[in-house]
């Protein structure tokens, strides 16, 4: 007798839901803080635990509950996210309002370090090139 398996097009899933297990909890500040800074940069867990040098459950681990990380994890997680330690420990530091074009550029800098590395490095050779340019119709 041969088996038989009917596989319904009418189903509940399809291609566009998420992988895992939904969860009822909140995630700790910190771990809501890794989600964030890591969907912002474009990475999947993997890729931050193969950079990190942990497995993909631990750094899961890491985005659900209360951890303790090492400091070194700290500093090398910050560099693969695009981010300062004290964005990744505190949160986004309170923006002085300053005006003028300085205030303007310090703000389009930090837009840019939102993005991920690739783009960022984009914009400042295009940025180093005009500044380069600039100096030497100035000088």
């Amino acid at each position: 007798m041969q088996a038989f398996c009917e596989i319904s097009s009418n189903g509940s899933y399809d291609d566009r839901m998420q992988t895992g297990r939904p969860t009822d909890r909140k995630r700790p500040p910190f771990g809501e803080r890794l989600y964030r800074l890591r969907e912002r940069a474009g990475l999947t867990q993997a890729q931050v635990a193969e950079h990190l040098g942990i497995s993909a459950r631990a750094y899961a681990f890491w985005e659900r509950e209360s951890v303790s990380v090492k400091p070194e994890q700290i500093k090398k997680l910050a560099q693969i996210l695009g981010v300062g330690i004290e964005e990744l420990l505190s949160g986004p530091a309170r923006k002085s309002h300053r005006g003028g074009p300085t205030g303007k550029v310090r703000r389009l800098f930090e837009e840019v370090s939102a993005l991920p590395r690739s783009r960022q490095q984009r914009i400042v050779a295009v940025v180093e090139d005009m500044v380069t340019a600039a100096r030497q119709a100035s000088g």
